[in-house]
């Protein structure tokens, strides 16, 4: 009866009176503690003490993404993790895979616009062998036209397998060259086909030399780690690799726009339309865009959200509706992704979504929806925080884009701080016409894909 009688008293205090409950009852995130130095020759080092378990996690971010390429080389910071795996000084083709699996670890990279990371988890015995594995590849990668031309060809089918074979895939890349005019954001990261048959053993030997760099790079350590120990280690490995000069600074800033962009690209592949609307926000860790994270929540995340609610429950004219607010350190953009259903007209679907904006932009959100977000945000973090690997991975990017890993314990509190009234403002302020970018993808009955204008 007592858990009856609670139960009764949340429904009685309304939605909002249950999210405040629940609010209050969660607890805040445990801070991270961290040491955060640099070595002699540059190298940033950030060590988290975590004795949970016999364990840890390594990353290595490097200050460098598809914002470093230029036009006619697009792709070589992709094209160059996966080169990272092909040997180095003292380890062999495909032996940095072998060593880790064997000792019970795991491992990965990634590339995106502002960064390029790589990654494994071991046991805590396994510390030396993962510092040797990534200072020697730091050090004296392998660079030559076997393993280009094998990695080249890597790539290339990647981008077959995942973009240009893919319903779809075509529009997630133009949103970005139709919405920006800088050619840092502009481009995608996997590159053009041409651009990466043009690359040469020379330009994979510049791009090292410029980029991977101990002091163009972060060295985060989380887990049963010991930090004086570990640094004594890290010095072992890394202390004695060169640093290069600084590489050319990369100028974000996008020219102002002055009217909106749309693009129609006819899909064989698709079966039902898809809608692409991006809007310009500020750059991520600034209060514009934490503004924007929030009505990410509100407008598209859960089936509780305002766009699932109405254009797919009520009003029947999508499938799937999702909503990202970009992170990046430059100018970002708020994305707004619709699936039609089949027979519904984009025109009908985008009036919609522009109904739910126009809402937002006269009556702003409510209490509730305010503190729906907070909870999804602190779940989202938890989550992200999960494992020794993941909590490395955010606090490396954090200190390369950011120039903070400690925002890794306050970025709860800057998405908190966002009140009702700065989501409004900002939805005015950014959520207009000649702010917005569109990609409209239609079901094609055959032949070659092929874009138009509207």
């Amino acid at each position: 009866m007592k858990k009856y009688r609670r139960w009764g008293a949340v429904a009685g205090a309304g939605i909002l009176g249950a999210v405040q409950m629940f609010a209050a009852a969660v607890p805040r995130l445990p801070h991270v503690d961290m040491t955060d130095q640099r070595l002699g020759n540059g190298l940033r080092v950030i060590i988290v003490p975590d004795h949970t378990a016999p364990i840890f996690g390594i990353d290595v971010c490097y200050n460098v993404g598809s914002r470093n390429e230029r036009p006619g080389r697009t792709g070589f910071a992709h094209l160059f993790e996966h080169m990272m795996f092909e040997g180095s000084k003292n380890v062999g083709k495909g032996e940095h895979f072998i060593l880790i699996f064997n000792n019970g670890g795991d491992m990965n990279g990634t590339t995106n616009t502002d960064r390029t990371t790589y990654f494994e988890a071991l046991p805590k015995n396994q510390l030396d062998l993962a510092l040797f594995l990534e200072s020697d590849r730091m050090r004296a990668l392998n660079v030559n036209q076997a393993n280009l031309d094998n990695q080249r060809n890597a790539v290339q089918e990647e981008r077959r397998l995942g973009i240009d074979n893919q319903p779809y895939g075509k529009a997630f890349l133009e949103i970005e060259n139709l919405a920006y005019d800088n050619f840092a954001y502009k481009h995608s990261t996997i590159g053009e086909m041409a651009d990466l048959n043009a690359a040469s053993v020379e330009d994979v030997r510049d791009f090292f030399r410029t980029y991977y760099a101990p002091d163009n790079a972060v060295l985060t350590l989380v887990g049963d780690l010991d930090p004086a120990e570990t640094m004594e280690k890290v010095k072992k490995y890394f202390g004695d690799i060169p640093s290069q000069p600084p590489p050319p600074r990369v100028d974000l800033a996008e020219p102002e726009h002055y009217g909106e962009r749309r693009e129609v690209i006819r899909d064989p592949l698709a079966r039902t339309p898809l809608i692409i609307m991006a809007y310009h926000i500020p750059p991520g860790n600034t209060p514009g865009n934490y503004a924007m994270q929030v009505l990410e929540k509100v407008l598209g995340t859960g089936q509780s959200s305002r766009l699932y609610q109405h254009l797919v429950k009520e009003k029947q004219l999508a499938t799937q509706v999702f909503v990202n607010a970009d992170f990046r350190r430059g100018p970002s953009l708020f994305y707004i992704y619709v699936f039609a259903r089949p027979g519904v007209k984009p025109e009908d679907v985008e009036q919609a979504v522009c109904e739910d904006i126009a809402a937002v932009q006269k009556d702003g959100i409510t209490a509730a929806e305010l503190e729906k977000a907070r909870l999804q945000f602190l779940h989202q973090q938890i989550q992200s925080r999960q494992t020794d690997l993941w909590t490395a991975i955010q606090i490396g990017d954090f200190a390369v884009n950011f120039n903070d890993p400690n925002l890794i314990n306050t970025i709860v509190d800057k998405f908190n701080a966002v009140t009702a009234d700065q989501v409004k403002q900002s939805a005015e302020k950014y959520l207009i016409d000649r702010e917005l970018a569109e990609v409209i993808d239609l079901p094609a009955a055959g032949g070659s894909m092929a874009t138009a204008g509207k």
